[in-house]
């Protein structure tokens, strides 16, 4: 897969902005947020750019819940 620059993609620049406070969210808040239909793909693309985000399966009323962390940015070069 070849990863969009976390600096030049809106799209990538707003699921950055939601998952900037360190706070974890959601894959439905993410995709609320950031009007970004696919947040997996995104933080996926993330990684390359030196993003460092968790991401923990809970279950929620049983099902299974998806929910991501930053912990260190992207590169800035």
């Amino acid at each position: 897969m070849n990863a969009a620059s976390a600096l030049r993609s809106a799209r990538l620049q707003r699921v950055l902005k939601v998952l900037s406070d360190g706070k974890e969210h959601s894959t439905y808040e993410i995709m609320r947020r950031a009007k970004a239909p696919a947040p997996g793909t995104c933080v996926s693309e993330l990684r390359p750019n030196g993003a460092v985000i968790d991401c923990t399966k809970r279950f929620v009323d049983g099902e299974p819940r998806w929910f991501y962390k930053m912990t260190k940015g992207p590169r800035r070069d």
